[in-house]
This record gives structure tokens, sequence and C-alpha cells, in this order.
């Protein structure tokens, strides 16, 4: 005998609010399903890409242009919109997005001892076992044959180049298509951090290859090997503060106001990992009070990050104030699991070598860098447009009017 719908929503009702794992189930499911959405989006992004490396190899070794004529490649998007009806991204402009794509991360493959010695390789193709094919075929010249034969090993960052967006490599194109070592450090960065394509356009608009891991450190002496690399990584030089806004006279309490009312942007500046711990934080040390500027912690690292700033020019005292903090910090902060507190110098301007001879005077891991409250123009544009300083005298000049 048929339940009525009104036994049938009691039924439910029972279900859902009493067996545990019937709710648990339909997690599991969401869960599982979400899991085949991204894989599925990976492999799309995946196979897409190898078509355009391979359209993009095609008119290079073929040498299209030279063998049929300037006009080939539009010829060719009509061909085939005419064979692929309904099919986007055969346009000019992207064909010939397809063409850069492989000439830009080519180079990579022509130069593969010095770009990928140094690498981790990858050990799973099972997401794309075609990539192994495209692999040896342009690695062969490189690779010896006893290379080609243990299990097809190239290195990781040939693979990531196939697992980022279209978007974002057309974005790399432009900016880098004669740069191969630039387009890859933002290849990675990209999957590091799960970067959207507006996001990348941030870091490299503010110039991060130039600036990361910059500032100078005696981490590679101060801390173990493979922490010290990482230390230096997390570095920046210089700093970007233009994001809070102050063109007038101000004072440290004033710039460092200002930073934690853009605690978000500061974040971002400092790059993935850090933690803000507190400001002003305080540290009662015996009978005396001692105040950190900025406290964080870093997640990979797993340690505390003591950051000073300065509006001034950096000095010897510098180092013996911060130097104090880290110690201060290990004794009264580090736990157990936690690994040694590194300090963090950000002054308005430094002396490189001054700074040098006051990291080789101390034994705490600290690093030094200068911070700008300008945007980090590219030089070619130096001169072609106001400086804040022009800004601000005009600014003021309307104002007596």
């Amino acid at each position: 005998m048929k339940k009525n719908k009104e036994t049938q929503t009691s039924d439910i009702k029972s279900i859902t609010n009493i067996d545990q794992d019937y709710l648990s189930w339909v997690k599991e499911l969401a869960s599982r399903y979400r899991r085949c959405q991204i894989k599925a989006a990976v492999k799309v992004n995946t196979e897409l890409l190898m078509f355009y490396w391979q359209l993009g190899k095609d008119i290079v070794n073929l040498r299209a242009e030279e063998r049929w004529g300037e006009g080939v490649i539009k010829q060719l998007c009509l061909d085939l919109q005419k064979e692929l009806p309904n099919i986007t991204g055969f346009s000019n402009t992207n064909v010939y997005y397809c063409k850069k794509f492989y000439l830009l991360y080519n180079q990579a493959f022509i130069n593969f001892p010095q770009v990928g010695g140094d690498l981790d390789f990858t050990q799973n193709f099972s997401i794309m076992p075609q990539l192994k094919e495209i692999f040896v075929e342009d690695l062969t010249p490189q690779l010896s044959t006893k290379d080609l034969t243990s299990k097809h090993k190239v290195p990781q960052l040939f693979f990531e180049i196939f697992l980022v967006p279209w978007g974002h490599h057309k974005l790399i194109i432009d900016k880098f298509k004669n740069d191969v070592n630039k387009a890859l450090f933002y290849i990675r960065k990209t999957i590091e951090n799960e970067w959207s394509r507006s996001t990348l356009a941030h870091w490299i608009n503010s110039n991060l290859y130039e600036r990361e891991g910059k500032a100078l450190s005696n981490f590679n002496n101060t801390l173990p090997a493979p922490m010290s690399d990482l230390a230096n990584e997390i570095t920046k030089d210089p700093y970007n503060f233009a994001f809070i806004g102050i063109t007038q006279k101000y004072n440290e309490s004033q710039l460092k106001s200002a930073l934690i009312q853009n605690i978000t942007n500061f974040l971002l500046e400092l790059g993935s990992g850090f933690a803000y711990v507190g400001k002003e934080y305080r540290l009662q040390i015996g009978e005396t009070e001692k105040f950190i500027d900025l406290l964080f912690y870093h997640l990979q690292l797993r340690c505390y990050v003591v950051i000073e700033v300065k509006t001034e020019k950096f000095d010897f005292q510098d180092m013996g104030q911060i130097g104090g903090y880290v110690i201060a910090c290990n004794h009264l902060l580090k736990r157990t699991e936690d690994n040694p507190t590194i300090g963090l110098l950000i002054c308005k301007d430094k002396d490189n070598l001054l700074a040098q001879y006051s990291l080789e005077s101390s034994n705490q891991p600290i690093a030094i860098s200068q911070y700008d409250l300008a945007r980090l123009y590219p030089a070619k544009v130096e001169g072609l447009i106001p400086s804040i300083e022009e800004i601000e005298t005009h600014l003021s000049r309307k104002k007596q009017f």
C-alpha cells in the first residue's frame, strides 16, 4: 500500500533528525561531487592548454606564416570556425596567443638543465597521461636515453604550466613574452596561492619578482637550512605601503596605525602565511615593560615574526633593539613546538653596507628591508608621470585659490 505524502514527509524528518549516518552520507556525497567538479575543471583546462600548446607548436615548427604567407593565421581561424562551428577560441588574437604560449615556455625546455636542475621532479601524471608524450617529445634533445626511460620524469615546473587557467597565461604572456623565468615564477605563485587573475595582475604590477626574497638577512647563518630558505623567501625589498594613503608628513606612530587600519592590505603585502598577533605588543621583561611594534606568527615557518617599522634611515642601534625583542619572544612567547623567532626591520631607507655589517654582528635571525609609500612604477615611465611631491605641490596650490 502506498504511503500518503504526509507519511513520507514524516519518514524523511525522522531520518534527518535521528540517523547521523544518513547525514554524514549526504555530506560525503556533496563533498565527493565537489571534488569531481574540481578534477573535471582541471582536466578540461589541461586538455585545452595541451591543444593550444600543440597548435602553437605546429605554427612554429611548420613555419606556417613563411610557408603559406602572413595571412595564413587569419585563414586558419576561418577554416577552423567552419570545421568546428559554435566553438570559441579560434579568433586571430587567441591563435596568436597560442603561438606566443609555445614560444615563451619552450624557452624553459631549451634551457632544461639550467631551469629545472634544482627543482623537484613530479612522479604522478595520472591527471593527464598524455602530458608525458608532449614532455618526452619536447625534451628529447635535452635528455639522455637513461632520463627518458626512468618513468619519464620531468621537472615539476613543466607540469605546472598546464594547471594555470588560459586567462592567467595571456596576462603573463603580455607582460613577459621574452622572460620565461619571470613567467614561471608567477605560474608557481599562482598555483601556491590560488590567485585569481586580478590578484595575479596586482602582484605583477607591484613587481613582486624583483622584490621577493631581496631583503638583506643573516638567515643562512642563524637558521637551519630548510627554515632559512623559506625565511628568505617571505621577505621583500622594498615593501609597498602605498595602500595606506599617507602623503603628508608623518611619524612612526601614525605609520603603524595606518598599517593596522589597513590590516587586510598589509597582510596581502607581507604574503601568505602571516597571522596578525598584535600592535604595540607588551612584553614584561623583569621589571621593565617593552612594546613590540608589530607581532605576527607565520604558519608555514611555525614561528613568531617581530616587525619593527622605522621612519628614519637604518642605523646600528636599530639592530640591537630588534635583536632584543627576538630574544625576549623566544623566552616569553615561544613554545616547545615553535621554531626560533625571526625579526624583520623595515626602514624608510638603508645603507646596504651598514646593514650588512650589522647583520654580521648579530646571532639572531634578522632581515632588513625598506618601505615605499609611492607605487612602484617601472623605470621606463619615470619622468613621464608626476611624482608624489609634484602632486602634493599642485594640490596645495589649488587649495590657496
